[in-house]
C-alpha cells in the first residue's frame, strides 16, 4: 500500500502514475495532469489564468501536481518569481551579522533607555548584555509573525467573484501548495521579501528607541531565514525517523495533503496549541 513513509518524499510520475491505479488507505501526494480536461492550460502562464475559476478555484489549487509551474510571461518576472534556497542564506546570513554588531556596540555605548519618550526619571537603561535576550525576543516574534501569515494570509479563502484576490493568492501561496515540489518556490525571493522586510523594519523604529527596534528586528530577521530554509529543508530534506525535523517534515507533509486548514505552523508547532489549529496525533498513526 502508498504509506506514509512515501509521502515524506518527492515522488516522480511514474510512482503517482502506479499509485493511481491502486486503491490504497492514503492518497497518493500528486495527482498527474490531464491537460485536455484541467482548467488551466498548462501551456501558458497560470497567473492570469486562475481568476477566472472563481468557485471552482479552492478545490483545484489544493489537489497538488507534481509538475513545476509557470506565472508569467515575462522571462524577467518569471527568473524573479523563483529562487534557489541557498540564495536566501546568502543574501540575508551578511546582513543579520552586520546588524547584530551594529546593535550590540550601539547598546555598549550606555545610551539607550526604555520609556525615555515618557520618562527621564524612571527610565531603564538597556546595556550590551541585553542583546542576546532582545534578539531571541526577535527570534520568538517572528514565529508569531509566520504562523499569523501563514494562517491569515496565505490561508485566506478568495472570494470566489473576485479576480484580482484569487491571482494575489495564488501568487503568494497557492502555487506552493498546487506544485509543492517545484524547489525553485519553497523559498521567498530576495526583492520581494526586502520590500516586506523593510516594512517591519519601519514599524519597529516606530515603536522601539532605534538601536532596541534595530535589535528585535535582527533577531526576527534571523528567524525568517531559519524558517526559509527549514521549509524547504521539510520539503526536500530526510531526517533521520524519531528527530524533530522529522515529526516537522511529517506534520508539514499532512498540511499540505490532509489538513489545509490547520497546521499552520513551519519552524515550530508551538502556535497551533494556542490558537487551536494543531492537526491530532492520531493522525500520524497512520504510519506502516
Amino acid at each position: 500500500s502508498f504509506s506514509f513513509q512515501s509521502l515524506l518524499e518527492p515522488v516522480d510520475e511514474k510512482v503517482v502514475d502506479a499509485t493511481a491505479q491502486t486503491p490504497s488507505r492514503v492518497d497518493p501526494p500528486c495527482k498527474t495532469v490531464d491537460e485536455e480536461k484541467d482548467l488551466v492550460d498548462w501551456q501558458k502562464p497560470l497567473l492570469w489564468q486562475v481568476g477566472y475559476l472563481g468557485e471552482k478555484y479552492d478545490e483545484w489549487v489544493h489537489q497538488p501536481v507534481d509538475r513545476p509551474i509557470r506565472l508569467f510571461h515575462s522571462d524577467i518576472l518569471e527568473s524573479l518569481s523563483k529562487t534557489a534556497w541557498y540564495v536566501v542564506f546568502m543574501v540575508w546570513t551578511p546582513v543579520v551579522l552586520y546588524l547584530s554588531w551594529v546593535s550590540y556596540t550601539s547598546l555598549a555605548q550606555g545610551n539607550t533607555r526604555l520609556f525615555s519618550s515618557f520618562t527621564t526619571e524612571y527610565s531603564i537603561p538597556v546595556h550590551k548584555y541585553y542583546f542576546p535576550f532582545i534578539f531571541l525576543l526577535g527570534m520568538f516574534l517572528w514565529s508569531l509573525l509566520e504562523y499569523l501569515i501563514h494562517r491569515f494570509v496565505f490561508h485566506m479563502k478568495p472570494p470566489a467573484s473576485n479576480y484580482y484576490l484569487i491571482t494575489l493568492h495564488f501568487l503568494l501561496h497557492g502555487q506552493h501548495h498546487k506544485s509543492p515540489f517545484d524547489s525553485s518556490r519553497l523559498v521567498f525571493p530576495p526583492v520581494p521579501a526586502s520590500l516586506v522586510i523593510g516594512f517591519f523594519y519601519g514599524v519597529l523604529q516606530l515603536l522601539l528607541p532605534e538601536v532596541l527596534g534595530l535589535s528585535v528586528f535582527v533577531g526576527g530577521l534571523c528567524g525568517y531565514v531559519i524558517y526559509d530554509m527549514m521549509h524547504y529543508y521539510l520539503h526536500y530534506g530526510s531526517p533521520k525517523k524519531g528527530t524533530y525535523l522529522y515529526g516537522l517534515k511529517a506534520y508539514h507533509v499532512k498540511h499540505h495533503f490532509e489538513h489545509q486548514k490547520s497546521g499552520f505552523g513551519i519552524s515550530t508547532r508551538f502556535w497551533d496549541r494556542p490558537f487551536r489549529t494543531l492537526i491530532p496525533e492520531e493522525t500520524f498513526e497512520k504510519e506502516d
